[in-house]
Formats: C-alpha cells, sequence, structure tokens
C-alpha cells in the first residue's frame, strides 16, 4: 500500500522531463503562450540552438487578430526576430502538431531538435514527436509555471487536475493513438 502511495505521488515527476541537448533548432509548441516563447528564447540566447520555430495555432483569434498574426507582430519586436519562425499549426493535438511542425522543420533544415513545452507535457511531447517524426533527433526542454502544475501535485487544486488529465492524455497516446 505505501508503495502504491509513493509512485501515484511520484506521479508528477514522472511526466516532467527537462534534458536540453545542443541542437540545430529549437520548437516552442503551440499552447501556452507566456512560459514556452520565453524559455525557447532563453534557449535560443544560452546558444542551445541557431534558429527557433514558434508554432502557432493558425485558426484561433484573438479579437480581429489571427495568433498567427499576433506572433508575427511579437517577432517582429525582438532582437533575434531573424533567427525565428513561426510555423502555423491547425491541429488540435500534440500529434497533429507534430506532423504540421515537421513542414517548418523541412524548412528550416537540420537534424536535431530541441522541444519545448509546459513542463507536465515534455514526456508525452518527446514520446509523439519521436514515434510521429523519427527522421529528428529529438531532446526536450520543459517550460515551468507554477500557476499551472507542480511536482508536488496534491498540495493544490489546478496542478492535481493537471496531473490528471495529462496522466489521461499520456494513458491514451500510450494505449491507442501511438499504435495507429
Amino acid at each position: 500500500m505505501l508503495f502504491l502511495l509513493a509512485t501515484v505521488a511520484d506521479s508528477g515527476r514522472f511526466l516532467v522531463v527537462d534534458q536540453p541537448r545542443k541542437s540545430d533548432v529549437i520548437v516552442v509548441l503551440a499552447g501556452e503562450t507566456e512560459r514556452r516563447p520565453a524559455r525557447g528564447l532563453e534557449l535560443l540566447n544560452q546558444g542551445y540552438a541557431p534558429r527557433l520555430v514558434l508554432d502557432v495555432p493558425a485558426v484561433t483569434k484573438i479579437s480581429q487578430w489571427t495568433q498567427t498574426e499576433l506572433a508575427e507582430r511579437y517577432v517582429q519586436g525582438l532582437s533575434q526576430a531573424n533567427l525565428i519562425t513561426i510555423c502555423p499549426i491547425y491541429g488540435l493535438s500534440t500529434r497533429e502538431e507534430a506532423r504540421e511542425a515537421a513542414i517548418c522543420l523541412d524548412r528550416v533544415g537540420g537534424r536535431s531538435v530541441l522541444l519545448v513545452t509546459s513542463d507536465y507535457h515534455t514526456r508525452r511531447a518527446l514520446s509523439i514527436f519521436s514515434r510521429e517524426v523519427p527522421s529528428y533527433d529529438y531532446s526536450v526542454a520543459a517550460a515551468v509555471d507554477p500557476r499551472e502544475f507542480g511536482m508536488a501535485w496534491w498540495r493544490h487544486r489546478e496542478w492535481a487536475k493537471t496531473n490528471f488529465y495529462e496522466w489521461v492524455r499520456l494513458a491514451w497516446w500510450e494505449v491507442i493513438d501511438r499504435w495507429r
């Protein structure tokens, strides 16, 4: 019983893989728009890769602008703008994003990719990209947002919900989607 309790308590830690390696390109996954891009830029500035691809939901609008238009405005204001490529993402799953990001990666070039995503999403994202687009060598970096998730997931309601839903998604990927 103690082993089971310890395993459940440590389940948040299992989700997080934070092992960035120097790569040909950094890919910031679509979704959260504050911590992920900031972490990607931090890694770009630290020399983890010479290029950055920013995945952006292509269909979503905020007022009259698409997120792609807002991302383009954001990037143009950065000193590293010439090193950043916007990659429009139309799919709603990480699996679809991997396939669409591969098109942008083909344009940018390189063989090794450093994925940047939310900390709780790192294990699943790494698994999905490695399976769906195996032509690249992947590593992953975690973008931490303490408002959304912590490894001691039982301490906050939001963390517990994030942990639960990510485990459901990971299980679905491992049991169903991986084999389609």
